[in-house]
């Protein structure tokens, strides 16, 4: 069974630090890296495919740094980046039995793991479809096919749920968690459900760094007494909107429902609330990265005129 150590590895490019000084120790099991965008997980994941070379510390498989084991380690990996590049003009069949022979994956053995990972994906009927007639999600599918196709014991998965609908994210979660047993399965997301429900270990990154880590209830744990609820006139939410950190809004009759995230009680009458991940992701990364709160402001406007 496979463990990737993490030792103090710090990426630089010219005056930014996009990783800083960041250590960890991964065996089997789900490990959801949950930050905005720029927070530095994809050159984290990047470097754990050996794309990019760390500017200090080091990264191991089983005791041995990955740059010296070469195509042994590359064997055991199965990587989905962001944008991952494809021939347009290839079906997704072909695409895949292209990429199997890549992947050294044994003559005898392609067409029907070509097939399988088909069928895991719901691509069955498409598979002799040219990529450039498919839609986002069924290219993000075949993007998970083509990480899955040469059955690796680390899977790295960079945004994977990108431009897929509720269906497809749900069917993507119930994939990792089948194949999770006996791997490393690596997912970066800003998505917050997407790691809810299926990660061993929720990871928050923040500006290059690891800011918490631990089990979803460990996680939200942190946060307990962070998190509140309080019922306001619409003239009072709109402040309290523009003041506080709020994960949550929701009319209730002439009543605005708010839920808080803040320090302290925000206000006489706010009662403590159980706090859950979008919480936790408020708390550590703020309004202005969510990006939610103005257009809650000019929507609660807009509605009480």
């Amino acid at each position: 069974m496979p463990e990737l150590v993490i030792d103090r590895v710090t990426k630089r490019f010219k005056h930014k630090i996009a990783v800083d000084t960041v250590s960890l120790r991964l065996r089997n099991g789900v490990y959801g890296f949950l930050g905005a965008n720029g927070a530095g997980k994809t050159t984290l994941l990047r470097m754990l495919c050996g794309v990019l070379k760390p500017t200090s510390g080091e990264i191991r498989c089983n005791g041995t740094e990955i740059r010296m084991l070469d195509g042994e380690y590359r064997f055991l990996l199965g990587y989905l980046p962001q944008d991952f590049g494809y021939y347009p003009d290839f079906t997704a069949k072909r695409y895949l039995e292209y990429l199997a022979a890549c992947k050294a994956v044994p003559k005898d053995l392609a067409k029907e793991k070509v097939q399988e990972m088909l069928r895991l994906v719901g691509l069955e009927g498409e598979q002799k479809q040219k990529i450039k007639t498919f839609s986002g999600g069924m290219i993000r599918r075949l993007g998970i096919a083509q990480a899955l196709l040469n059955d690796p014991e680390i899977l790295i998965l960079d945004e994977p749920t990108s431009g897929l609908d509720p269906k497809e994210r749900i069917r993507f979660r119930n994939i990792i968690s089948a194949l999770s047993k006996g791997r490393i399965v690596i997912l970066s997301t800003h998505i917050v459900s997407d790691v809810e429900f299926i990660s061993d270990q929720i990871l928050l990154m923040k500006q290059g760094c690891i800011v918490e880590q631990g089990t979803c209830r460990e996680v939200t744990g942190n946060v307990r007494g962070k998190v509140w609820e309080y019922m306001a006139g619409p003239e009072e939410a709109d402040r309290m909107n523009d003041t506080f950190a709020v994960s949550n809004l929701k009319n209730e009759g002439d009543r605005v429902y708010l839920r808080i995230v803040s320090d302290t009680c925000p206000c006489e009458g706010a009662a403590p609330a159980e706090p859950g991940l979008e919480d936790v992701y408020l708390y550590y990364f703020g309004t202005d990265e969510i990006c939610r709160n103005a257009d809650r402001s000019i929507f609660l406007r807009d509605m009480h005129q």
